[in-house]
C-alpha cells in the first residue's frame, strides 16, 4: 500500500521549484507510504510524479516507485495490490521480458507494455489505484480498482492539474486553493461523506470506481470535457446476472463460494511482511479468518479492540471464535477517554469532511493491528454483497404493508410512531424481547422506531430507502447557499425491477454507501497506521458471483447473507455467531451530553457558526439545544456538523 500524488502544468515548469513542491506532496502522504519515497519529473513537458511507499511485496529497491516500464514508455507511480501478479507473469512469458525484480507494480507495468491499458485492466485482480505517464502519446492515465478500495482525487485547480490518493497532498502544494463546494457539503449532510464524484473542493473530483481517465497534456484546460471509462461496472454485473440467476443445488452455491473464497483469500495472503486480520466475531470477520486459518499451517494473528461500554463490546464474542478457531488472538480493551482521544486526530486521518462516527474504533483497532503486522484482512462488504443489512428486510416487508395506505393514514402512523419517546419504545421492546429468536433480536429500538416514522410517508421504495439512510432530510435548507446536486440515491437505477426492493438497496449501497462511506473508513484509518487492509469479499469474482445467486441464497426466510452464515457453519457453531447485528458504534449520544459537551459548544457557538457563514444557524443551535434537553437520535446528525467545523478549524488557508 502506497501514496500517490502529482501534478501537471502546460508548457513546463521550472524543475527545482516543482521538485520541491512534489516533495511537499508526497510528505503530505508518509503516513501510506513510511518506507521510501520517490519522485519522477519532466520539466520541459510539465508533469511531475511523487510516491510514498509501504513496503509489502519485494521490499528491495526493485520494487521502488515511480517505476519505468522496460522500454521506457511508461512511468507509473501504483497504490495497491495486484493479487494474481505472478499469473500475469506467466501469461506474459513468451515475451521474453527480463524482470528485475519480484514486484506486483513490475508485473502490471509490464502487462500495459504488453497487451495496452484497457486490456490490462480486464486481466487484472487486485485494488489499486494509480497514475501512468505514456511518454509516447504525452497523456496521463487515472486508474481506480472496480469496487473503489483505493481512493484517487483529480481535478484543475489555479492552472494546475492536481491528482493524488489524499486531498492533504494537494494542501501541500503552495499554489493549490482550496474552495469549499457548498453543494458537496450539503451532500455530506445527507450522506455523512462526500459521495463521488465530488469532493469537498470546487473543481477537484473523486475517480469512480471501476474507471479510468486520460489526459493529454495539451488539453488540461479543457478537463470538463474528460469524462471517465468504465472498464468494470457494478450496475452492469448486477443488472446481467439477474438475467443468468445460478441455476444450481444451495449444496453446489455453498461449494463455488468457498472455492472462490479460499483462492481469494490464499492469493490476498501473499506478503513478504507480517499479516493478520481483524475479528470482530460478526459473520464476515469470522467467515475471513476461519477460512485464513483453514490455509495457514501456523496460527494466524487476529485483532479486536474491546470497549466497556454495555452494549458496545464484542470482544469477548471475538474472543469465543478466536479460541475455536486457535488462532494468536491479540484483544485490547480501551477506555472512553481512549476513544474520544481519537477525536482530535480525525481532521487529520479523513482528508475532507467525513462523519461516520465508528471512524473512532476503526483507528483503534488500526492501531493495535500495526503493533504486530503490516497487512490486515478484513470482513467489510458483506453486508452491502449477500444482504446482510436489516434495513433490507425492513423496508421490503413494511413498504410491502403500508404501499396501499392512503397518504393521510400513513402520516398518522407517522405521528403515533414518533409521539412515544425512544426510551417508551426501548422499554416496550425489552417486554417481549425474551419471544424474539436471537438471529432476529435488534438493538436501539426506540431509535429504529423513531427512523421509520420519518420514512413510512414515502411514495415509493426508492424514496423510502433515501429518507432511511439520510441523516439530515433537507440539507440544502441547513447549509447555506447550497443545492444538493445529483447522486446515486437520486437516480433512477436501471436492470432490477421495482419489486425487487432489497436488490435495488443492495445495489444502491455497493454503489455510494459501500465505496463513499466504509471504505474510506478503512482505507483512512488504517493508513494513518501504516497497515495495509485487504477485503476478501470485495474481489470482484466473488462480487459476480454473489449478484448471480438468486435472492433466497442471500435473504432467505428474513435472514441476510444466508449462504455466508451456512459456509460459516462448517467452521464454527452456529451459537459462536447467531446473535443481534451490533455495528462498530460508540455512545455518541452520551458523549456529547457530557465529555464532549464543551468541545461542542465551542464548535456549534452561535458567533462561530454566524462567521463562518455555513450552516443555518437557528437550524443547527436548535437541534443542539434539542439533544441536550434529551432527545434522543440527533447526535448523527450534530455528529456531521461538528466533524465539519472540527475538519474546517485546522484546514482552513
Amino acid at each position: 500500500m502506497c501514496g500517490i500524488a502529482g501534478f501537471a502544468v502546460e508548457g513546463g515548469f521550472q524543475e527545482e521549484l516543482a521538485i520541491k513542491e512534489a516533495r511537499a506532496m508526497a510528505a503530505a502522504l508518509r503516513h501510506r507510504g513510511p518506507d521510501d519515497s520517490g519522485l519522477w519529473i519532466d520539466s520541459q513537458v510539465g508533469i511531475a510524479l511523487a510516491h510514498q511507499r509501504l513496503s509489502v511485496l519485494d521490499l528491495s529497491k526493485a520494487g521502488s516507485q515511480p517505476m519505468f516500464s522496460v522500454s521506457g514508455r511508461y512511468v507509473i507511480s501504483f497504490n495497491g495490490e495486484i493479487y494474481n501478479h505472478e499469473q500475469i507473469r506467466q501469461e506474459l512469458k513468451g515475451n521474453n521480458i527480463k524482470w528485475r525484480g519480484t514486484s506486483d507494480t513490475e508485473s502490471l507495468l509490464a502487462g500495459i507494455e504488453t497487451w495496452g491499458l484497457a486490456r490490462t485492466l480486464e486481466k487484472i485482480v487486485g485494488m489499486y489505484a494509480f497514475s501512468l505517464w505514456d511518454e509516447k502519446k504525452r497523456e496521463l492515465s487515472l486508474v481506480r480498482d472496480r469496487m473503489g478500495e483505493k481512493p484517487l482525487y483529480y481535478g484543475l485547480n489555479n492552472g494546475r492539474f492536481f491528482f493524488g490518493s489524499e486531498l492533504k497532498a494537494f494542501r501541500a502544494h503552495s499554489q493549490f486553493k482550496g474552495e469549499i463546494n457548498r453543494d458537496s457539503l450539503a451532500l455530506y449532510m445527507r450522506h455523512n461523506c462526500v459521495p463521488a464524484p465530488y469532493s469537498i473542493y470546487l473543481g477537484i473530483n473523486k475517480l469512480m470506481p471501476g474507471t479510468y481517465i486520460t489526459v493529454p497534456l495539451g488539453g488540461l484546460s479543457r478537463t470538463d470535457d474528460i469524462n471517465p471509462v468504465h472498464y468494470w461496472s457494478l450496475e452492469s454485473v448486477a443488472s446481467n446476472q439477474q438475467r443468468n440467476v445460478f441455476e444450481g443445488s444451495q449444496e453446489e452455491a455453498l461449494v463455488e463460494l468457498e472455492r472462490l473464497l479460499n483462492e481469494t483469500i490464499r492469493g490476498q495472503s501473499l506478503a513478504d511482511v507480517p499479516l493478520g486480520a481483524f475479528l470482530s466475531g460478526g459473520i464476515d470477520s469470522s467467515l475471513v479468518v476461519a477460512l485464513m486459518q483453514a490455509n495457514s499451517s501456523k496460527p494466524i494473528k487476529t485483532f479486536t479492540v474491546g470497549f466497556e461500554e454495555e452494549g458496545y463490546n464484542e470482544a469477548s464474542h471475538a474472543r469465543a471464535v478466536a479460541s475455536h478457531l486457535e488462532t494468536d488472538h491479540t484483544e485490547l480493551y480501551v477506555t472512553p477517554k481512549e476513544c474520544r482521544a481519537v477525536i482530535p486526530r480525525l481532521p487529520e486521518l479523513y482528508d475532507e469532511p467525513f462523519a461516520d462516527s465508528s471512524q473512532i474504533p476503526t483507528s483503534l483497532i488500526s492501531k493495535l493491528a500495526s503493533s504486530q503486522v503490516t497487512v490486515a484482512l478484513s470482513g467489510d462488504g458483506g453486508d452491502e454483497i449477500f444482504g446482510g443489512y436489516n434495513r433490507y428486510i425492513w423496508t421490503r416487508n413494511i413498504w410491502n404493508k403500508v404501499k396501499w395506505f392512503p397518504r393521510i393514514m400513513k402520516s398518522f402512523a407517522a405521528f403515533g410512531l414518533k409521539s412515544a419517546s425512544y426510551q417508551t419504545w426501548d422499554r416496550l421492546y425489552g417486554l417481549v424481547d425474551f419471544a424474539i429468536p436471537s438471529r432476529h433480536k435488534i438493538t436501539q429500538a426506540g431509535l429504529k422506531v423513531h427512523k421509520l416514522s420519518e420514512v413510512i410517508t414515502a411514495s415509493n421504495p426508492d424514496l423510502f430507502y433515501r429518507e432511511l439512510v439520510s441523516h439530515w432530510k433537507s440539507p440544502s435548507d441547513v447549509v447555506l447557499n447550497a443545492r444538493e446536486p445529483k447522486t446515486i440515491l437520486t437516480s433512477v437505477i436501471g436492470g432490477i425491477p421495482e419489486k425487487s426492493i432489497e436488490q435495488r438497496m443492495m445495489l444502491i449501497d455497493g454503489l455510494s454507501y459501500l465505496p463513499d462511506d466504509i471504505l474510506v473508513k478503512v482505507d483512512r484509518a488504517s493508513m494513518g497506521e501504516s497497515l495495509e487492509t485487504r477485503i476478501p469479499l470485495l474481489d470482484h469474482r466473488i462480487v459476480e458471483f454473489a449478484w448471480n445467486l438468486p435472492l433466497d441464497m442471500k435473504i432467505n426466510n428474513g435472514t441476510g447473507k444466508w449462504v455466508l452464515r451456512k459456509l460459516l457453519g462448517k467452521y464454527l457453531k452456529e451459537g459462536l455467531f447467531e446473535r443481534p447485528k451490533m455495528g462498530f458504534g460508540i455512545p455518541l449520544g452520551n458523549w456529547l451530553r457530557g465529555p464532549l459537551r464543551d468541545w461542542g459548544e465551542d464548535l456549534l457557538s452561535r458567533r462561530r457558526l454566524s462567521e463562518e457563514g455555513f450552516f443555518e444557524v437557528n437550524a443547527i443551535r436548535n437541534t443542539w439545544n434539542q439533544h441536550l434537553k434529551g432527545q434522543s437520535g440527533l447526535e448523527y446528525r450534530l455528529w456531521d456538523v461538528l466533524v465539519y467545523q472540527a475538519w474546517h478549524q485546522a484546514n482552513k488557508d
